[in-house]
Formats: C-alpha cells, sequence, structure tokens
C-alpha cells in the first residue's frame, strides 16, 4: 500500500509544535477514510480505528486514530502516547465524557469508554504488550497507563 503517512513524530517534536501531532493525525484519517478503514506506513498491518471524543475544555468533536486490541472479544485502546510522561488529550477528553463514535473498518458506531481500574489496566497492558512487541519496546513512563474498552452503546 502506498502511503502519505510520515514517520510517528516523538513526544519531544510534538511538545516543541503540537501542530506535528495534528498534521500526523490528519494523515491518518484521511488515508483511513479513504481506503476503507486500512492505513499503511508506520501502521501498516495494525489495527487501527478512528475514535471521535467531545472535547473537555471546548465541547467540541476531536478525532482521533488510535491502534486498538481485541481480547476475548472486546476492544481495548490504551493510553501509551508513545511512552510519554503525560497522557494523550483523547484521555482527559473521554475521562469527561465517555460516550463516544468510532470507526472501524468500514463499520462507524457509537460507543461508552470504560476506564479499567489501574491494577486491571496493568495486567491488560502487559497481556497486550507480550504479544504485540512494538507496545513492549516504549519507554516506560512513571505514570499508570490508562486503558480503555469500548463498548458499543
Amino acid at each position: 500500500m502506498t502511503t502519505d503517512i510520515p514517520p510517528i513524530p516523538t513526544y519531544t517534536e510534538v511538545e516543541s509544535n503540537p501542530d506535528t501531532l495534528q498534521s500526523f493525525n490528519g494523515h491518518i484519517i484521511d488515508e483511513f477514510r479513504g481506503n476503507g478503514g486500512t492505513v499503511g506506513g508506520p501502521f501498516q498491518g495494525a489495527n487501527v480505528l478512528l475514535l471521535t471524543v467531545t472535547g473537555a475544555k471546548s465541547g467540541r468533536p476531536r478525532v482521533t486514530p488510535l491502534e486498538y486490541f481485541t481480547v476475548d472479544g472486546r476492544l481495548y485502546v490504551i493510553g501509551t502516547f508513545g511512552g510519554a510522561p503525560k497522557n494523550p488529550a483523547w484521555i482527559h477528553n473521554l475521562r469527561a465524557n465517555p460516550q463516544a463514535h468510532l470507526e472501524v473498518g468500514t463499520q462507524s458506531y457509537d460507543v461508552i469508554a470504560h476506564e479499567l481500574p489501574r491494577p486491571e489496566a496493568a495486567a491488560m497492558l502487559a497481556d497486550i504488550a507480550s504479544r504485540h512487541p512494538r507496545l513492549a519496546g516504549y519507554p516506560k513512563p512513571e505514570r499508570a497507563i490508562p486503558v480503555f474498552e469500548l463498548r458499543r452503546a
């Protein structure tokens, strides 16, 4: 698959220029929607969805591409932010309003996000990372990594 998706920006690049992440995500969103829910580049072969959350301050819809993981038929997203020391913005927004919308493949539906308690989240992250080496290779931040189950509303 040919792709226009650039390399994944580092946390330092994102912190020094927040537009870097917005531009990167825009490429993924465009490719996802233009290719029936598949993307190439650094996410070739990964399970990617688009999660639309409501901005906690703005109240506006915010679309974020995320890698997702299926465990025992349940869909999970993880707030690794590439091992960054702070949570990605979508975590704050989802905690403020767990009602969201997702696009996965060619399907689109509303979901309710359920954040796993810390011990369960840590166990789930370890389980998923054992099967997805890219996650295991991320830096280990001092913060707890949030894990959400997305359930159809």
